[in-house]
């Protein structure tokens, strides 16, 4: 059973509004305003605002509300009053838990109240680490003046955490920063702690990489299954070298990638024209059919045909994508050239998701990955980044040829691995994919 408190707000001449979930739905019962339930919930909160008073984080010229309080039916995420109105705002009874947009309830809450008001959250359930920042990131012009735990009043709510927040600012939206004007960003100490639990890498190089990264998968710590997401503004999958919707997409991440029943939405980054037929009605996917690249030019298109390495996926070769002098210069290729478009990913990607987003991306671009990684390092778009699942391309041991490497690839397998514990030791959840 859920107390009809969910969200209270308090201006300087006394109560304003009470927003009561129970209420709005009609599902008010006889008898609830004189149950044991409501009189210790009326209790546990009219104690609460008494610690509040005496924090001074209300005045305590703030009128009482009464047992049937006067309510004004809204939403989190579009609370009916003005700009500043508030002095005070109170979530309780995990209300913004439960909220379908927490990103725009939290911005509802900064507009509404005014700067230097405060604002208390209580949450039913402990969140880990990366939840918790994840939820102060929505509040990005408020600071933490208060963390403390309570003993609650029902079963329902044995323990509460109590967040006070005070709003230092006008604009309650903040914006994404960045350290410096190179563009670099900063990665906060709690990604750093999801790193050193996730899975090793594999140190040694495989005699059978095809096997040995393949079986990897079923190793690998998905950051869903260490920490609550749910604090994010909207969900993002970028599946940069996507090639068929079934390549991955659909084989993998829509099947097997664990999403806390939360919707994403779908970005394939593919060059090849010869898959952008199959995206046409495919819900919630936006195909990109450019290639990812450090900035915006003409590239040359190489899909190899050299049957030896066994690089054929149902009769197309795997692509990879050259500046246009580089492969101008290199003589005569083994397999089919085209002219295609690249595109400054990087940027890209800070115009299309933000920090509040939670962002997923698997990057398999035939060793461009040694161009692109660097770059989103330079200009802070890592940062955005949540999780990455990355193939490095190397001088693998050939399948076809025992004792033989592969020429296609000039790098070697420890660039592979330098490349991966840099990246870790940047405090970027990385995996080793294949």
């Amino acid at each position: 059973m859920a107390l009809t408190i969910c969200v209270l707000l308090i201006a300087r001449s006394g109560p304003l509004a009470l927003q009561s979930a129970t209420a709005a739905a009609g599902l008010v019962q006889p008898g609830l305003y004189t149950s044991k339930y409501w009189i210790n919930g009326i209790r546990f909160y009219s104690s609460a605002f008494q610690d509040f008073i005496a924090g001074g984080y209300l005045s305590p010229e703030s009128k009482a509300l009464s047992a049937k309080p006067l309510v004004k039916f809204g939403r989190g995420e579009r609370i009916p009053f003005g700009d500043g109105t508030f002095d005070f705002v109170f979530s309780g009874e995990d209300s913004f838990v439960q909220s379908a947009k927490p990103a725009e309830f939290a911005a509802e809450i900064g507009r509404t109240l005014r700067p230097g008001g405060f604002a208390v959250f209580h949450f039913a359930i402990p969140k880990d680490t990366y939840s918790f920042n994840s939820f102060l990131d929505l509040f990005n012009c408020f600071k933490v003046v208060k963390l403390h735990g309570l003993e609650g009043f029902d079963s329902s709510m044995p323990y509460i955490r109590e967040i006070v927040l005070k709003k230092e600012c006008g604009d309650g939206a903040g914006k994404f920063d960045f350290d410096d004007s190179n563009g670099k960003c900063y990665v906060p100490g709690y990604k750093h702690d999801l790193v050193k639990i996730a899975e090793p890498l594999i140190e040694e190089e495989p005699l059978k990489p095809w096997i040995t990264l393949k079986r990897n998968v079923r190793n690998i710590k998905y950051l869903p299954s260490m920490a609550d997401i749910s604090f994010k503004n909207r969900y993002v999958y970028v599946d940069v070298g996507a090639r068929s919707y079934g390549s991955s997409i659909g084989s993998w991440f829509r099947k097997q990638y664990p999403k806390q029943n939360k919707t994403y939405h779908v970005y394939a980054i593919e060059a090849d024209k010869t898959f952008h037929q199959g995206y046409g009605l495919k819900k919630g996917i936006t195909l990109v059919p450019y290639a990812a690249w450090v900035k915006n030019e003409t590239l040359m298109f190489e899909i190899h045909r050299n049957p030896r390495e066994h690089v054929e996926v149902k009769g197309r070769g795997m692509g990879r994508i050259q500046p246009l002098q580089s492969s101008l210069g290199k003589g005569e290729f083994d397999g089919k050239v085209e002219k295609i478009q690249g595109f400054d990913f990087a940027n890209w990607l800070k115009k299309m998701v933000s920090k509040n987003d939670f962002v997923v991306m698997k990057m398999d671009v035939e060793g461009t990955e040694f161009d692109l990684i660097p770059r989103l390092i330079k200009t802070g778009a890592i940062c955005l980044i949540d999780e990455i699942f990355l193939e490095c391309h190397y001088n693998r041991w050939q399948r076809c040829c025992p004792g033989q490497r592969s020429s296609k690839y000039e790098k070697t397998y420890d660039q592979c691995l330098q490349l991966f514990n840099s990246l870790r030791q940047s405090g970027v959840l990385v995996h080793q994919w294949f």
